[in-house]
């Protein structure tokens, strides 16, 4: 066996068991969570786009942000803990999960927006869209002039 191939395998061997303790067992789990990291991907991608687009881009800015992710993944694992330790079905790790979900596909969106991604859509499509993420749009605008006028300074 070669030593890549032992690494993969004692790498799985740590891995998976620290997934089921971290975030609990089972499809629905496992499912959640790759769900909540390909649109955490996905707000990676259309995050660094809207930024080059803006003239934004800053890669101190994009360090904070997997620091950011990292936290952000683990707050269904904190919920999972907290079912645990109340002998809750899951009701923590469900609602935390959602939540970051929830904010996630928000911010995917928004950014996606100021990437001009939306422009495909039909009008009203593209108006519902842009007031279901307004304040987050908001938000993301207002950090980014403000990259932009710390950068001038």
């Amino acid at each position: 066996m070669d030593k890549v191939k032992s690494f993969i395998i004692a790498a799985g061997a740590a891995l998976v068991p620290a997934f089921d303790y971290l975030y609990g067992e089972g499809d629905a789990v496992a499912a959640i969570m790759v769900t909540l990291l390909f649109f955490i991907i996905m707000d990676w991608i259309s995050g660094v786009r809207a930024a080059k687009k803006d003239f934004t881009y800053a890669s101190r800015y994009g360090l904070d942000g997997i620091i950011r992710t990292f936290f952000i993944l683990l707050l269904p694992a904190g919920g999972h803990l907290l079912d645990v330790v109340l002998s809750l079905p899951g009701a923590f790790f469900g609602a935390l999960a959602f939540g970051t979900l929830y904010h996630v596909v928000q911010s995917m969106t928004a950014n996606s927006i100021r990437a001009g991604w939306g422009d495909f859509l039909p009008l009203p499509v593209l108006n519902a869209i842009i007031e279901w993420v307004k304040s987050e749009l908001d938000k993301k605008i207002k950090r980014a002039e403000s990259r932009k006028d710390g950068e001038a300074q």
